[in-house]
């Protein structure tokens, strides 16, 4: 199901009949294993049994999750772009990835732009966050290119030092006068 359109790019819900090969193929990258870590999917079978454990089950449950981003010009998937809700985050969190031969060509902001309008006027989503590790300037720089600022480093739920990124300037506020 189509979630929204943009002047180059379909955002639509995965489906592992459709997209297991590129789920696949994207979760095996170098940089989604280095930035994002590596999800332990070894076959196009394992990668069509993640998109209905993880992403479905994110649609079915929370109403929204990740998505597929379709270039309209050859329907070809480029990435993944959406929202997380994570047990140990009051808010959603934005996240994006994309296969490497469709980075730097503005995608990413384009789809996060468009996300984030959804979350606000469809989801109602006053506030979102964003995660990366501390070594991944080019999300960190389209996170701020987005409007959310830094707001310190947080400890994942596995110990692991990640960097928070906020769409509410109010949580810097509070943050940065403790």
């Amino acid at each position: 199901m189509n979630i929204l359109e943009t002047e180059h790019l379909i955002l639509r819900e995965l489906d592992s009949a459709v997209d297991a090969e590129f789920i696949f193929a994207l979760l095996n990258t170098p940089k989604f294993i280095q930035y994002i870590g590596d999800r332990g999917v070894r076959s196009v079978n394992e990668a069509a049994a993640f998109i209905d454990g993880r992403f479905v089950k994110s649609y079915r449950y929370h109403g929204y999750g990740l998505y597929a981003v379709v270039r309209k010009d050859d329907k070809k998937q480029a990435g993944i772009c959406g929202f997380v809700k994570r047990d140990h985050f009051e808010f959603p969190d934005i996240g994006f990835a994309f296969l490497p031969e469709y980075e730097r060509l503005g995608y990413g902001f384009e789809s996060a732009e468009a996300m984030m309008v959804y979350g606000r006027e469809t989801l109602g989503f006053a506030t979102v966050l964003a995660i990366t590790t501390p070594d991944n300037d080019a999300s960190g720089r389209l996170l701020e290119k987005l409007g959310f600022a830094f707001t310190g480093l947080i400890d994942s739920p596995e110990n692991e030092k990640l960097r928070l990124f906020t769409s509410d300037p109010l949580i810097v506020s509070e943050n940065s006068s403790e």
